[in-house]
């Protein structure tokens, strides 16, 4: 914390409102989790439908990304995070107006792209006003967003909906993310910098495909990408399996629990990542998702899943400030929009593929099973992480282990 105090007084403030705006956003967001399932089953959508509707907000999430990313590249982060607001604001909204499948599919894919526009220009921007020796720190305070969102809106927003409606519950996300909206109108970009650095670096710059393609970041990206696929599962169908194996347990308290433990580990590891390095906390934090999963796979009463949610609060709260740190550490500042949502656009596909796919199989699958297919991915993605993230499978191991620095990092 002596770090973020310490800073220049423009970026201190442009920092503190940058995460005022993200903590709102995310209220707004998951205020929607523990419910949005169960408001498509109560207007008459199957299980196929619910996993296909969940579904459709990566579809807007997958078709903006590249666009948003040379946007931020090309623009400014504050441009992009502002559209994200906006659609946070007007999505919830357009589900009053949906009584069908088909109209919540096409709003369920607009809700998408907010986060598409906000993480993209949110991570970036952070990373700009980030002090190099200090990256990890500061991203790990910044994505303290995240879990405090998680800890407030999944809560409120099951207690909403059951003590009022889901009107109500819409009404409160969409003034959320308006009061996100005016926050984000506030923060003061200094491009110059960056500008400066572009310039240097041009010729460094690579297309939006050619990113794709980097062994630097194709681990990354895959990793994020079967993460995605466990929480696509996790947000889709965890109320449902709550729902039917009769647990007295609110879903919004597992989201809760899993966000004040992802708060806790948030917290410590960003600072000890600028010392340690980035490989150990990866590592760690695949291995807290392949529990989690089995945990909830074999999951029968509220502290089975409340033990789950710690697990998996704390693979996500490692994982996601680890990932943009590292791909951080292995770009240039005129592509971070673009490298941003090639990496995170992985775990936007993980997350398109989830519903559809795990609601084909709930014919011949139960919820139990499910979660431990989840377990399945969550393990492929440490082998993958042991032995491809770095240039040789022993550099990956030691990598892996925090035994050696990261040869991609610029």
């Amino acid at each position: 914390m002596k770090t973020l105090l310490s800073l220049e007084p423009n970026k201190r403030n442009n920092l503190l409102k940058l995460f005022a705006t993200g903590l709102l956003f995310w209220i707004s967001m998951t205020s929607l989790l523990p419910v949005l399932p169960a408001y498509i089953e109560d207007i008459g959508g199957t299980t196929q439908q619910v996993g296909l509707v969940m579904g459709c907000f990566a579809i807007g999430l997958l078709s903006s990304r590249a666009f948003l990313g040379k946007l931020a590249d090309s623009h400014t982060r504050k441009l992009v995070i502002i559209i994200g607001t906006i659609v946070v604001t007007l999505a919830p909204l357009s589900y009053l107006l949906a009584k069908s499948i088909p109209l919540l599919m096409f709003f369920r894919a607009f809700h998408g792209i907010s986060i598409a526009a906000f993480t993209t220009g949110y991570s970036t921007l952070v990373i700009d006003l980030s002090p190099p020796k200090n990256k990890g720190e500061i991203i790990g305070y910044m994505s303290l967003a995240v879990p405090l969102g998680l800890a407030i809106g999944p809560a409120f927003g099951g207690f909403l909906q059951s003590s009022a409606s889901y009107a109500a519950l819409f009404i409160f996300s969409a003034c959320c993310g308006l009061i996100s909206w005016i926050l984000a109108i506030q923060i003061k970009e200094n491009r110059q910098e960056t500008i400066i650095t572009e310039n240097i670096n041009n010729k460094n710059s690579k297309s939006f495909w050619k990113l794709i393609t980097e062994p630097s970041l194709l681990t990354p990206s895959l990793i994020m990408l079967l993460i995605g696929l466990v929480f696509g599962t996790l947000a889709t169908f965890l109320p449902l399996y709550i729902r039917s194996e009769n647990i007295a347990l609110n879903a919004g308290l597992f989201y809760t629990t899993a966000a004040i433990s992802s708060f806790s580990v948030r917290v410590f590891t960003g600072k000890a990542s600028d010392t340690i390095g980035r490989g150990l906390f990866i590592t760690i934090s695949l291995v807290f998702y392949v529990i989690a999963m089995i945990l909830l796979a074999l999951a029968k009463n509220p502290l089975s899943f409340l033990i789950a949610a710690i697990a998996e609060g704390a693979g996500g709260g490692i994982l996601i400030p680890m990932i943009l740190a590292l791909i951080a550490d292995r770009s240039y500042a005129n592509e971070r929009g673009r490298v941003t949502s090639v990496c995170v656009g992985g775990f936007d596909l993980g997350i398109a593929i989830a519903g559809p796919i795990f609601g084909s199989l709930a014919m011949i699958l139960n919820y139990s099973q499910m979660f431990s297919l989840a377990a399945i991915f969550a393990l492929i993605a440490l082998v993958i992480f042991l032995t491809q993230s770095s240039k040789n499978l022993k550099s990956s191991l030691r990598f892996a282990m925090g035994k050696e620095d990261d040869i991609y990092a610029l």
